[in-house]
């Protein structure tokens, strides 16, 4: 981590997909093709190289998978950190891959706020998704200069939801008195095992309707070719149909937009992970060595028992 220091040690890892793919794709190109094809597709490979080179564009690709929690949001934060101290701005481009279905205000709020800070430093955003991003997910994708869904992508869900019990009821019905005590009218507007006023409920949805109203105008400051009354239902759409309400942009799955900025961009995937503790280390290990000695141990057992099988005396009828 760079600016916040986790319990845990983290690093980043980078991998450069073209020379990935060039591999790979040479790999394949010695078991399938003559050495007529091979040489061209070698020869392409190098001019594609040569062009990158002289017209050093570059594309860095992240990874956002969203839960409930937005807890992507601090591996997400380095990586854009670490994006903006060595990418140069108006030249280089950045790709993220989103998938997520939503979640608490407060985390998507600050995962959307990162996201920003690349839009002001001036780098193009393309924000792709393959299967969903609603709701909080949509906030982040909104940000992009670009976004780019696949086909049958859930987008969309501007709208706020909040639904608790209450087992006020319950506990009278067991004679059970449940006190809250609060300083502020509004510090306690609903809870879960009080009696809910009138006047509480009435302040819980004026919460929210405001919470939807300042969802609706980042909305619209991002993406102020969509109209946003028509769309902030809380209704999802599928990707056709988002690309006509101009939810989105265009149609294309992560993988397809990628490669075709391979010929003409270097590509980086930056990813992070937390490194494993000792601990960790030493349960893999052991994981991995008891899948090897399991096979070996039930092989001689179902042998022993075979031999033993044999040695045990069969009971016939003489007679048979």
């Amino acid at each position: 981590m760079l600016l916040h220091v986790p319990k845990q040690p983290s690093e980043i890892r980078i991998r450069h997909l073209n020379a990935r793919l060039a591999q790979q794709q040479q790999q394949l190109a010695q078991t399938i093709f003559d050495k007529t094809e091979l040489r061209h597709l070698l020869k392409r490979l190098s001019r594609e190289h040569k062009q990158r080179q002289k017209d050093g564009k570059r594309v860095f690709v992240l990874d956002f998978n969203g839960d409930m929690q937005a807890s992507a949001v601090n591996t997400l934060r380095e990586e854009i950190t670490l994006v903006l101290s060595m990418a140069r701005a108006g030249r280089d481009g950045v790709v993220i891959r989103l998938e997520s279905p939503g979640g608490l205000v407060h985390g998507y709020g600050l995962a959307a706020a990162q996201v920003a800070r690349l839009r002001e430093a001036g780098f193009k955003v393309t924000i792709c998704v393959d299967k969903v991003a609603a709701s909080g997910g949509y906030m982040m994708a909104c940000i992009a200069d670009q976004i780019i869904t696949a086909p049958f992508a859930v987008v969309g869900s501007i709208g706020v939801v909040a639904q608790m019990p209450n087992f006020h009821k319950l506990l009278q019905h067991l004679k059970v008195d449940f006190d809250v005590y609060t300083a502020g009218q509004y510090k306690r507007t609903v809870t879960m095992f009080g009696e809910n006023s009138e006047d509480g409920k009435a302040k819980f949805e004026e919460e929210l309707q405001q919470t939807h109203a300042l969802f609706k105008h980042f909305v619209e400051k991002y993406r102020p070719q969509l109209n946003v009354e028509q769309v902030a239902t809380g209704e999802h759409w599928y990707g056709e149909d988002a690309v006509k309400l101009k939810l989105v942009d265009q149609l294309q799955t992560s993988d397809a937009y990628l490669l075709s900025l391979l010929p003409t961009h270097d590509v980086y995937v930056l990813q992070s992970r937390q490194k494993p503790t000792v601990a960790e280390k030493l349960g893999l290990a052991a994981s991995i060595a008891l899948k090897e000695v399991l096979p070996v141990i039930e092989g001689r057992l179902q042998q022993g028992f075979a031999q033993l099988a044999s040695k045990i005396p069969a009971f016939r009828d003489p007679n048979v």
